[in-house]
């Protein structure tokens, strides 16, 4: 079965439509930060999809607008901005930001399964160096679903990639987040079986966005080339499970 390379940045900017400026007067420091969007992702997600002659979905308004990545029912997916706002208004937002974005993804990966390939997507996204003052432990994590073994081949892989290739790079699974947590990689996870797609959320650690300049260029070069290698690797000798059709 041949594998097809979709990849996706849920929070790739921090742009604000100007409709909804009025909502965000005064939220310049919050848009700014990891609040408004992840530095370094959408950087990430177009040097994979050009490495790997993959398509890119991508979005570069703000999640403090709508999380992309979140459920709709997830409270999570409005912001204190956002979440005030009548049924009518978000549904407007809804129609014009998030449901666009979803169903673009899903038509690739429905498309890609229907003509019978395997689809790896990689989410591309990033954390904060620290969050409540603990400081987090890795350069890089590959969140997945440990149930899904295709998932857990791949993430092991990758890991041993690294280790091979950038053994100077902490790289950890299921880590700042667990893959299995709500996310578009869930919803996709719903709509086919372990056989026919593999959904890893790609997570940086943002000091190498940040700080830019060739530590940042290296740790991107990084990625495509284990990703390269962990895909070359013995994954489809996998036992799956699930159905393929």
């Amino acid at each position: 079965m041949r594998d097809f390379v979709v990849v996706t940045c849920e929070h790739g900017g921090n742009r604000i439509p100007a409709e909804y400026a009025r909502l965000f007067r005064g939220w310049h420091r919050a848009l700014r930060s990891h609040r408004g969007y992840d530095a370094g992702a959408l950087a990430m997600a177009r040097d994979l999809a050009a490495a790997m002659h993959a398509p890119l979905v991508a979005s570069t308004v703000s999640r403090l607008l709508v999380d992309l990545n979140r459920s709709l029912s997830n409270r999570r997916a409005w912001s204190a901005a956002t979440r005030p706002l009548g049924s009518v208004e978000k549904n407007r937002v809804v129609q014009r930001h998030y449901a666009p974005y979803r169903r673009n993804v899903s038509t690739i990966v429905d498309d890609a399964v229907r003509s019978g390939r395997r689809v790896v997507h990689i989410s591309s996204h990033s954390f904060t160096p620290v969050l409540d003052g603990q400081v987090r432990t890795a350069d890089v994590g590959l969140l997945y679903d440990p149930a899904r073994p295709g998932e857990t081949a791949l993430a092991e892989l990758w890991k041993a990639a690294f280790a091979e290739h950038a053994p100077g790079l902490r790289v950890r699974r299921n880590y700042p987040y667990a893959g299995k947590g709500d996310g578009l990689t869930r919803a996709l996870r719903r709509r086919h079986p372990p056989a026919r797609y593999l959904g890893i959320e790609l997570e940086l650690n943002q000091s190498f966005a940040l700080g830019g300049g060739k530590p940042w260029r290296d740790l991107r070069a990084s990625v495509v080339a284990t990703l390269r290698a962990a895909l070359r690797g013995r994954l489809h000798d996998v036992p799956f499970g699930g159905s393929a059709k």
